[in-house]
């Protein structure tokens, strides 16, 4: 929850109720904001988010994106639009598995509603007035004839005339734009080397340009608040193989999620490196996505957050991040950075979209056939997670495959997690002897170990 502000214009001061929660937020913020400046964002949405009012605030969100470096395409749809302009003619409305029967009628209707609403996101993005968010905006929007279809054809013995699917994106115009700094505004029309005009899905347009722009995220704005499992809770994020088993084993999935999901699975096996489905109901849900680790909606990637490997001296920082809360607590034993730098090929890292979530380390006692796991920790925000399970079973193949016969800690707060895991007391004089000599009698540790 960000704490209320009044907002003034740059020159004016800015009261705030309470700074802190809002100073963390930003400090944890930039992480992202130097990681997504200059990266390729497509972000589509239907046509219900201009119908209904909520492009407004959508737009104050793109805005600050484009300030801080990012490249934007935007990908609008036309349905409701459409819909209305059918029904408000007397118009047949035909559907066939989801996709349009667009003949010369629905065509007119779907040409005069892209239109329309190209032209008030255009008008929205273009906004500058003083004491808003968009204050000092200079946004430069381009669209175009972008996108080569072709048509769908007859589809289960029906002909879907004007309806269509993406042959080609013009990918080498569209970054042309970007370097300029414009925004790209991406309409679910594409026109035919024959001058012939095809209705589109904003999501068949969207996952094209995704793919063809090699673009590092995907988005999705939906009436849903993401993927959600069996249960109806929102899953935080998949990998595409989990996506796909979603897809499979989970009934009753909301009509939107069936539209994208199997469009952002196309998205990461094609080169996109995220996706994100997040709800266009929650004001600001693109932010909290985008710029908080816990996000709003679901993530999908290709390949598992998550990575286990052996750390590196570029890792020491991020291990101290992790041990330092915890050594204040008096949890673990002080270590200074030199003495980290000096046993970093100690350590194995649990790294978390590129960033350090936990840690542990090693240490051999050849003579005993014993290892000591020493500074098993999770940093507070990752934790719940099961990382802890990740890294001790880490660990355990370590000492395996090294040839211990068991591995023993020294905790004075975590005994019942150790027991838990197979851990049994022991005491001090069982420890290795070189480790007996240096055991702290007044910290007065509890000895556990394990049969590897």
């Amino acid at each position: 929850m960000y704490p209320s502000y009044t907002y003034t214009h740059p020159d004016q001061a800015i009261p705030l109720k309470d700074t802190t929660h809002f100073v963390h937020w930003f400090r944890s913020a930039a992480p992202y904001i130097h990681g997504f400046r200059g990266k390729t964002f497509v972000i589509a949405f239907g046509g219900e988010l201009v119908a209904d009012g909520g492009f407004v605030q959508m737009a104050h969100d793109v805005n600050l994106l484009n300030s801080l470096g990012v490249r934007l395409v935007l990908v609008h749809g036309v349905r409701p639009q459409v819909e209305a302009r059918l029904t408000d003619s007397g118009a047949a409305i035909r559907y066939v598995n989801g996709l349009r029967v667009t003949d010369d009628t629905a065509l007119a209707c779907v040409k005069e509603a892209a239109g329309t609403v190209r032209v008030e996101i255009e008008a929205l993005l273009s906004l500058g007035i003083a004491n808003t968010p968009m204050a000092g905006a200079d946004i430069r929007v381009a669209s175009g004839n972008f996108v080569t279809a072709q048509p769908l054809g007859v589809r289960d013995g029906v002909d879907l005339l004007h309806t269509g699917e993406v042959r080609k994106i013009d990918a080498a115009a569209i970054r042309r734009r970007l370097d300029q700094n414009d925004i790209v505004l991406l309409s679910p029309i594409g026109y035919s080397p024959t001058g012939e005009i095809f209705n589109l899905s904003l999501e068949d347009v969207a996952t094209q340009a995704a793919v063809e722009l090699a673009a590092d995220k995907l988005i999705f704005l939906m009436d849903t608040e993401g993927v959600p499992d069996k249960a109806g809770a929102i899953h935080n994020a998949l990998t595409v193989n989990e996506a796909r088993q979603v897809l499979e084993k989970t009934r009753d999935l909301p009509e939107d999620v069936t539209y994208y999901l199997p469009c952002a699975i196309t998205a990461c096996t094609h080169g996109v490196k995220r996706a994100h489905f997040i709800s266009r109901h929650r004001d600001g849900a693109l932010l909290s996505e985008l710029f908080t680790r816990e996000g709003v909606g679901t993530l999908i990637t290709p390949a598992p957050l998550e990575t286990l490997r052996a750390a590196t001296i570029d890792d020491v920082g991020g291990i101290l991040g992790v041990i330092e809360p915890l050594e204040r607590d008096g949890i673990l034993v002080r270590r200074s950075r030199e003495l980290l730098e000096m046993e970093v090929d100690r350590f194995l890292v649990l790294e978390s979209d590129g960033v350090i979530a936990g840690c542990a380390a090693l240490y051999p006692f050849p003579e005993e056939q014993a290892a000591e796991l020493a500074c098993l920790a999770v940093a507070k925000d990752f934790r719940g997670r099961g990382f802890g399970d990740m890294l001790l079973a880490h660990a355990e193949k370590i000492g395996k495959k090294m040839g211990f016969k068991r591995l023993f800690v020294l905790t004075t707060r975590t005994e019942h997690w150790f027991e838990e895991r197979g851990f049994v007391d022991s005491t001090p004089d069982q420890l290795p002897r070189s480790k007996q000599a240096l055991y702290n009698y007044k910290r007065r540790s509890k000895v556990l170990e394990k049969s590897l």
